[in-house]
């Protein structure tokens, strides 16, 4: 079930956020705490999907300044008034229940005993639930805040061993992915904030985001996970592009953004949720590899995977950023230049005895370069870790300059494959532009801008311009494909795409 909290601070804009709330939600909480002059029995009344009263104090993170007595008063209160469920902190049950009784209330009223703990989740989690379970409640809540994206799966084992209903998940942003897959993990309920700047904790998501991007009412506990790996991870689209896939493929699938700081903790930890597949983006292309069970010849090569695949417990690590920079290279066209698309090249560009001019050494410049060597280009990588290029060239088997010694660009085609320039820092670029002519094809591997600053530099140059969006797009097919085994359609994902990066 989906509970949307009503934060409003006066009666009327509870009263309208409540009727909003109840069109699209499958519970509705009250947040008395934070309205001024509550009318509970009105706001009772008006209710049409069952309730949570709930008056949170500060201490637990809450907005009710008033007395403990009076606190509780309210929530005795909303038990005689018969509301579905009352939550009641843990530090206060012993107010409301006397022993295994509870004090004046019907048996319509479930008791929600709740745990909240905002700076972290601790290491004695059962022995709270332990605590909880035996306060003669109905339902046990613990919410905790997630450091580190494994502290998610620490509630997920959690949930497993409840013998009671339970709702269970990690506040912050390293949380939201415990929100997202509350129905895979087992917990009683999650809960979504009504829009935008109405949350009631950290980390919550809109209604919105939960319905439209991540299907939360069609998750059930045999959805397969998968997810992207990377950092950051906010502004990707690929939760959008392969959410919208699954639904419209009738895969019971959900793909969720991990966000992860410590990649091997990561993999190991992960393990146990049997996640069945995953991207990998900036910055774990290169460094995951040691941590998977088998590598793809051709990623192994690169030395970078940006798609792994569960097989059987395996995890193996594939590389479709090769094939698909390529593809955009020698002819694929380009899409949705500032909303429309935009055919740039007409033709093949054969990529044999072109010179390259590459900047970056990371695991996107690592797939393109190990492609134009196969296409027998002439390739020069640049970047500003100097070691780093000369690495990769030597790896490839080309040459490498730093970025001082470039007095001159003498190049056919210009390809950043740097995050220099993605949103949201989008007024950076990593070239000057004085040094683009016009004779050159420049290729921004970013996608969100659609148009970075490097490309709107080289279009005022008069140069030939590919944003990154092809990329992006024939590399998610590919993933989608090695990960379920169908292809999907590439015109769908192109629609998708443009949507969500034109609408903002």
């Amino acid at each position: 079930m989906i509970c949307i909290p009503i934060v409003a601070n006066n009666l009327e804009d509870a009263l309208h956020d409540t009727a909003e709330a109840s069109k699209v939600a499958d519970i509705v909480e009250l947040r008395i705490d934070y309205i001024k002059n509550v009318d509970l029995k009105r706001l009772l009344e008006k209710c049409t999907k069952p309730v949570i009263v709930t008056n949170r104090p500060v201490r637990e993170g809450g907005k009710f300044d008033g007395s403990e007595e009076e606190r509780i008063e309210l929530l005795k209160l909303a038990l005689q008034l018969q509301a579905d469920y009352v939550d009641v902190e843990h530090d206060s049950i012993q107010h409301i229940c006397r022993g295994t009784g509870r004090l004046a209330h019907t048996n319509k009223t479930k008791l929600i005993v709740s745990y909240h703990n905002f700076r972290e989740t601790p290491g004695d989690l059962t022995d709270i639930y332990k605590r909880l379970s035996q306060s003669g409640v109905d339902i046990v809540k613990i919410v905790t805040y997630a450091n580190s994206i494994t502290d998610n799966v620490r509630i997920y084992q959690l949930l497993k061993q409840s013998q009671m209903p339970m709702i269970s998940f990690c506040m912050g942003e390293l949380g939201i992915i415990s929100r997202i897959l509350y129905k895979r993990f087992g917990s009683y309920l999650t809960f979504a904030s009504l829009r935008t700047g109405k949350e009631s904790a950290p980390g919550q998501i809109s209604i919105h985001e939960l319905l439209n991007t991540y299907q939360a009412q069609k998750q059930d506990k045999q959805s397969s996970i998968y997810g992207l790996i990377g950092n950051p991870v906010a502004h990707s689209i690929s939760p959008i592009i392969h959410n919208t896939l699954f639904k419209e493929m009738n895969f019971n699938s959900v793909y969720v953004p991990f966000k992860v700081d410590n990649i091997g903790e990561f993999i190991k930890e992960f393990r146990g949720l049997d996640v069945k597949g995953y991207s990998v983006t900036i910055p774990h292309k290169e460094s995951v590899v040691k941590y998977l069970d088998a590598v793809d010849p051709i990623a192994k090569k690169i030395g970078a995977v940006n798609t792994i695949v569960n097989r059987g417990g395996q995890l193996v690590g594939f590389n479709t950023d090769c094939e698909a920079a390529i593809k955009v290279l020698e002819g694929v066209n380009q899409v949705c230049s500032k909303g429309e698309r935009s055919f740039v090249l007409t033709k093949d560009v054969h990529l044999k005895g072109k010179k390259v001019t590459l900047i970056g050494a990371g695991g996107v410049a690592r797939a393109i370069a190990f492609g134009l060597k196969e296409r027998q280009a002439q390739i020069t990588i640049i970047n500003r870790n100097y070691e780093r290029a000369q690495s990769l060239a030597r790896d490839v088997g080309c040459l490498c300059k730093k970025f001082d010694d470039l007095q001159a660009l003498d190049t056919d085609i210009l390809i950043n494959a740097t995050p220099v320039g993605m949103f949201p820092k989008i007024n950076e670029t990593p070239f000057d532009k004085n040094k683009l002519k016009s004779n050159m094809i420049v290729f921004d591997t970013i996608y969100n801008p659609i148009e970075t600053k490097l490309l709107h530099d080289a279009k005022t140059q008069g140069c030939k311009t590919i944003n990154g969006l092809s990329m992006f797009i024939h590399q998610a097919a590919a993933q989608f494909k090695l990960w379920t085994g169908q292809m999907p359609s590439v015109e769908i994902i192109e629609k998708i795409a443009c949507e969500k990066l034109t609408m903002g």
